[in-house]
């Protein structure tokens, strides 16, 4: 009896230090948890519920907890989804999976970009999981702005313990072509510009390594012109076409924000075309915000009235495109 006395005691006490190992074991485990990491300080912010969601339906999520980083997460706030058309989380879990993969990557950087430490370029390229994103650091009176894609950075650098994150005004869209003559001829308000790039002859130019930009009129305001049809546009004189289209075309890299940020007192700036001859830019008041401005209009030299966007900063690999409601006039 003594000796089965013996035997139990044993085995509670065998059992009691299995038992207490194991305690011991997930307490560590639990205080060994990361919960600081960026997906979580992210999933932490009610502010950017959709942006979680998105890294979820991604499953960049667990990248971002697995990977020791350092990362960057270019965060759009849920407003910013809200104006490109997602209603919260719930209309990022229900949109297409392929789209919201895409702006999950497009949004995340291998590596730590500290922005306000960038140098004060214009539109430096950076690299994320999803293609090139262009970044500004300007000064601008006493305030020193930063931009991507021609989108503000409202908040920088919040620290997460495998990277930082950065909020931005709008959801930066992952460009589709390396080349701005394939993303113009993907827009179908803009087959009569395309015709008249491709009778020019300066197809061939915008799809050089450039950067350039072109304000595009859509077929409206093509129509408006005189050019009522492909054919009619591809018997048309070629040198005058190119005098045309010429005065469409930068050359450079230009967002619509670039424009708001560089006008001076006048609200409104001179850009000078790939032709030589230059289009006054006027800056748009935003009347939801008292000093700020929302937007631009153009006029040409011979233009009688504002041309105004349709649409606008659309990236491709070596430019910018926006598309405009009239053609930009040399002579009336």
């Amino acid at each position: 009896m003594a000796n089965l006395y013996k035997k139990n005691a044993l085995l509670s006490l065998m059992l009691l230090t299995i038992l207490g190992t194991s305690c011991s074991k997930d307490d560590q485990e639990k205080n060994e948890y990361d919960n600081n990491k960026i997906n979580l300080v992210i999933a932490d912010n009610f502010n950017l519920s959709a942006f979680s969601a998105a890294l979820k339906r991604s499953g960049l999520d667990k990248s971002l907890q697995e990977g020791s980083g350092p990362y960057t997460a270019l965060v759009p706030s849920d407003a910013a989804f809200s104006a490109a058309g997602y209603s919260g989380a719930v209309g990022v879990m229900t949109a297409n999976p392929t789209i919201i993969s895409r702006i999950a990557n497009y949004h995340t950087l291998d590596g730590k970009y500290e922005l306000n430490k960038l140098p004060f370029l214009f539109n430096q390229e950076l690299r994320s999981r999803g293609g090139k994103l262009y970044a500004t650091h300007w000064i601008k009176g006493q305030d020193t702005i930063l931009t991507l894609n021609g989108s503000r950075v409202i908040s920088q650098n919040i620290p997460a313990s495998n990277g930082l994150i950065q909020v931005v005004n709008r959801v930066l869209t992952p460009y589709l072509h390396d080349l701005l003559g394939d993303a113009i001829a993907a827009e179908a308000n803009t087959t009569l510009f395309t015709q008249a790039l491709r009778s020019s002859g300066l197809l061939a130019t915008i799809n050089e390594a450039g950067p350039f930009t072109i304000f595009a009129p859509d077929n409206t305001a093509m129509q408006a012109m005189g050019y009522h049809s492909i054919e009619q546009i591809s018997h048309t004189d070629q040198a005058l076409l190119k005098r045309f289209v010429n005065y469409h075309i930068l050359k450079d890299r230009r967002f619509i924000y670039d424009y708001i940020l560089s006008s001076g007192p006048s609200n409104a700036s001179l850009q000078t075309m790939l032709d030589g001859n230059s289009v006054t830019m006027t800056l748009v008041p935003d009347e939801s915000v008292v000093g700020s401005f929302k937007g631009i209009t153009l006029k040409g030299i011979g233009n009688t009235s504002q041309v105004k966007l349709l649409k606008q900063d659309i990236l491709s690999g070596n430019g910018v495109l926006h598309i405009i409601d009239g053609a930009l006039r040399i002579t009336q």
